[in-house]
Formats: C-alpha cells, structure tokens, sequence
C-alpha cells in the first residue's frame, strides 16, 4: 500500500459507524451482507450507511456486488492486510516481534 492509500483509509476508519460497519463485515467474511442488513443489524439510518458505505468503499476497504435488487458489500481483506502490513512493516527495527521475551510481555 502506498502513503495516500493508507491515508484514505485511516481517515475513513476514524468514524464511530465506519468502524463499526467495517468490524461487522470482516466479521461476516467474503460472503458479506446487504446494506440493509448492515443498517438492521447497527441500527443505522439507510440515508447515514449510505454515506459510510460510500466512504469505505472511495478508500478502498469495501467491495460491493449486485445480488438481485440487493447490493451486498464485503469487506476487501486484501486492503485491510496491506493496511496492517504497511503500519507494522518496520516493527521492531527488523527484529522478529517478541523474539527474546518472556510470554505475556510486550510484543516489541
């Protein structure tokens, strides 16, 4: 991932719903689930999750399909590893997280 998409993505994660609604489609899987479904299940208002969806998706994050009149979006976990991979990509100064520590103490 490069700087500006990492960027977009933060920033669209940086919302209370955004958040929420990513967490719920990375736990419902490539599957994913219909924006009304979504909207149900966190008791958002369509006109709201219309708005988040919009903005996960511009960064980056979401994939939507037709499904009948349904749309489904899913969460794009490729982005979401690559978002990881960039922000923990220099961790520990090369050093292999927690190599040389006892358990339970911190990773780095």
């Amino acid at each position: 991932m490069q700087t500006k998409e990492v960027l977009a993505a933060l920033a669209a994660l940086a919302q209370e719903s955004r958040l929420a609604v990513f967490r719920l489609l990375v736990q419902a899987g490539p599957e994913g689930m219909a924006a009304s479904r979504i909207a149900a299940t966190l008791d958002i208002a369509p006109s709201s999750l219309s708005f988040h969806l919009k903005e996960l998706t511009h960064a980056g994050l979401l994939a939507s399909r037709q499904d009948g009149r349904f749309v489904i979006y899913s969460a794009d976990i490729g982005a979401m590893n690559g978002l990881i991979g960039f922000l923990t990509e220099n961790c520990c100064g090369g050093v292999p997280c927690g190599a040389g520590k006892p358990a339970g103490a911190n990773a780095c």
